[in-house]
């Protein structure tokens, strides 16, 4: 029987390259966003056995529709791979510019709408089942697209860890932490700097979405791997100061 696997923020992106490489593998993919439902319902139509459903994670009736929804049309859920989030470009030092607003809705969906999937998936999972939490490098160095975005990344890392040891040995949990990647929607952001940063970079690229692809492939067949938090990021966060772009990463 295929493996089933939710990606959730995948109708473009990182999602859209982790969804694209785990239906290559094999898996039914359930591609899922709050918005972008066009692209979505497209991305889902090219992938053999995928579906799509409109989820806003921050919801948690949603939250557990997704999951519901998943379990209903497959009949189980291998893989929850966490990657939505929402980000608003504020430069870390003009503090007065992020409001409570920005706070409520960053960690409303970055941190809580990835609880709220992950405990209804826990629910339903079998063992050796896992959820792979996208992250970022700005979770652990002073980097980000703003304060309350690293913030949030920061906090996932570490429900990374409580959870791997919550629901183990049944459910893996382990995160995967990019730094600047290039997709569609941070071309611009990423902008003339791009070139700067790929060069203080060790392995003198910008990350692409295969890449973060290829270590989620990679996670679902080491069994023994949990509560990791994996940098996919050409060792830039090995450098000691890195004046990286203001992308979502």
């Amino acid at each position: 029987m295929a493996r089933v696997a939710i990606v959730t923020g995948s109708s473009s992106g990182i999602g859209e390259g982790i969804a694209r490489a785990l239906a290559a593998d094999g898996f039914h993919v359930v591609v899922t966003s709050a918005t972008s439902v066009d692209a979505g319902e497209r991305l889902a139509a090219e992938l053999p056995g995928a579906s799509y459903v409109r989820a806003d994670i921050a919801d948690p009736i949603d939250a557990v529709r997704l999951v519901e929804t998943a379990v209903e049309r497959y009949g189980r859920l291998d893989l929850l791979v966490n990657n939505a989030g929402v980000a608003r470009p504020v430069p870390h030092p003009d503090l007065d510019a992020i409001t409570a607003d920005d706070w409520h809705r960053i960690l409303g969906v970055n941190v809580v709408g990835t609880w709220q999937v992950s405990v209804a998936a826990v629910k339903v999972m079998e063992p050796g089942s896992q959820i792979v939490n996208i992250t970022s490098v700005g979770g652990s160095r002073p980097l980000g697209s703003s304060i309350p975005y690293s913030v949030s990344k920061a906090a996932l890392d570490h429900l990374t860890r409580l959870l791997a040891k919550a629901v183990g040995p049944d459910v893996r949990v382990n995160a995967i932490a990019p730094g600047p990647v290039e997709t569609r929607l941070t071309s611009g952001s990423l902008g003339p700097r791009a070139a700067r940063t790929a060069a203080m970079t060790p392995l003198g690229r910008l990350g692409q979405p295969a890449d973060v692809a290829a270590m989620v492939l990679a996670l679902t067949k080491v069994p023994f791997v949990t509560g990791e938090v994996i940098h996919v990021d050409g060792g830039i966060n090995l450098i000691t100061h890195v004046d990286q772009p203001r992308d979502d990463r």
